[in-house]
């Protein structure tokens, strides 16, 4: 089975709008929905846009 093409290319900064977005409270569904861009997307720019170190202050030592 071939992956379908459509041909969007996405600058990294409408991609991190979109993962700022996500990060604000608005689900996939609705920024799908909203920009026309495939959940499985948003969940791939989701991934790599986020900084790995998110919960690292919960990990120092006390």
């Amino acid at each position: 089975m071939e992956r379908k093409n459509t041909g969007k290319k996405y600058n990294n900064e409408f991609k991190k709008t979109i993962v700022d977005l996500y990060h604000s409270g608005n689900s996939v569904k609705e920024l799908s929905g909203e920009y026309g861009v495939s959940e499985v997307t948003i969940y791939k720019w989701v991934k790599e846009f986020t900084p790995i170190g998110l919960g690292e202050e919960s990990m120092t030592p006390m």
